[in-house]
């Protein structure tokens, strides 16, 4: 089995399940932000504020690029990493694409209390979600599967996943 890239918006659980759904399959995890942040040196949240979300966008896509010529890894990609067409392409030929999905409100729940996210560090986050949601979803929708997170362990949503796969 190739690489499995799991996209979808912050809060619905791709670093954790990727993580967990590495161990089980015994295959490498890679988080791009995380892959981003050490070239960048910097945390996402500063990377925005000090050099754009252009510049951002830049260095996910060399970092995607490299990304997708691994091999047995699961890819837990950044929320917006897929609007890209060259992103997509990139990781769609590495293996299998699956979208982890929440509803507003229970992305604002797992994502309240954290700082870091600058795409919500705005008056009324529950309405940026529902707004980059509703613009995002064409290219969520391109996935080959879908998950919904909203009500699952994370055990559950790993577990659905290898039901996919098989």
């Amino acid at each position: 089995m190739n690489n499995i890239i799991l996209v979808g918006f912050m809060g619905t659980g791709k670093s954790v399940v990727g993580k967990l759904l590495a161990k089980k399959l015994k295959k490498d995890f890679l988080e791009l932000d995380e892959a981003i942040e050490a070239r960048e040196k910097m945390s996402i949240k500063d990377i925005f504020e000090k050099k754009g979300e252009p510049h951002f966008r830049s260095v996910e896509k060399e970092v995607v690029k490299e990304a997708s010529l691994r091999k047995n890894t699961v890819i837990s990609a950044g929320g917006g990493a897929i609007i890209d067409e060259e992103n997509f392409k990139n990781l769609k030929s590495s293996g299998i694409i699956i979208c982890l999905k929440a509803s507003p409100d229970t992305i604002l729940k797992r994502t309240k209390n954290i700082k870091t996210r600058p795409l919500l560090n705005v008056p009324d986050p529950k309405k940026q979600i529902g707004e980059l949601l509703k613009k995002r979803e064409p290219y969520y929708n391109k996935a080959d599967f879908s998950v919904n997170t909203n009500n699952l362990t994370i055990d559950q949503v790993a577990e659905e996943i290898i039901k996919i796969l098989t």
